[in-house]
């Protein structure tokens, strides 16, 4: 009686998942055979996903556009470098979001992505890049601000509503296989750990004058914003 020899294993594969051959698909998604291992998505389930990434992206960037004004005005008056960094950081946030829209825009989205994520790429560095300015400037005393109650309230707002758009367009975007749709949301998702951090910072400042606190946590977040742009730059896009 001969023993049966066991199927050989591939483990040069890579998981099932997304297009890039990571597993940050759900278990639930198939994917096609072949080298891209693209999720299968009907063309009917596709413009669905298409349009509700449009919607979410024009959601994004409406609220953004609120925020960067309200949040530049109340800087300003209050001298707050980290609410003027809060409103700036908006604007980039349109700059993604935009980017997205422009992909999804055409007859054939796969067709933009390189350049998109680019955008979204270089949208993070920015971001980075002024939050790290900003925060060295408030350490070492180029501006003490000034208690912001329109500060608190929109901090605390944007940390409630900033979840739910990052989660559905990431749910749409990982549906999809698209790395873009996915990438902005994690800009979206970084805007909530700003939120956070803003909030905390005129907090702490409102009530016991702790300017340092703000400042310290965000070099932390330009660092993750540093490591999602070089993600988004390189295509990947898993987490």
């Amino acid at each position: 009686m001969t023993t049966p020899r066991p199927e050989p294993i591939d483990i040069a594969a890579p998981a099932a998942g997304c297009a890039d051959g990571c597993s940050c698909c759900s278990a639930e998604t198939p994917v096609a055979a072949g080298p891209t291992r693209k999720p299968v998505v009907s063309e009917a389930r596709r413009a669905v996903l298409n349009r509700r990434v449009r919607l979410l992206v024009a959601a994004t960037i409406t609220y953004n556009v609120i925020e960067a004004v309200v949040a530049l005005v109340a800087g300003t008056v209050a001298s707050s470098a980290a609410l003027i960094g809060f409103g700036l950081d908006s604007v980039i946030e349109v700059a993604s979001a935009t980017a997205v829209a422009w992909q999804f825009s055409g007859s054939d989205p796969e067709a933009r992505e390189r350049a998109a994520l680019r955008v979204i790429a270089v949208s993070f560095f920015a971001l980075a890049a002024y939050v790290t300015v900003e925060a060295l400037r408030s350490l070492f005393g180029a501006a003490e601000a000034t208690p912001s109650t329109v500060g608190i309230v929109l901090a605390a707002v944007s940390l409630l509503v900033m979840p739910f758009l990052s989660d559905a367009q990431r749910r749409a975007g990982r549906e999809l296989g698209s790395a873009s749709a996915v990438a902005d949301s994690k800009q979206t998702l970084l805007c909530t750990y700003l939120s956070g951090v803003l909030l905390l910072g005129l907090v702490l400042n409102s009530l016991f004058g702790w300017s340092w606190a703000d400042p310290v946590v965000a070099l932390v977040i330009a660092a993750v914003a540093v490591t999602e742009g070089r993600g988004a730059w390189q295509g990947h896009h898993c987490c």
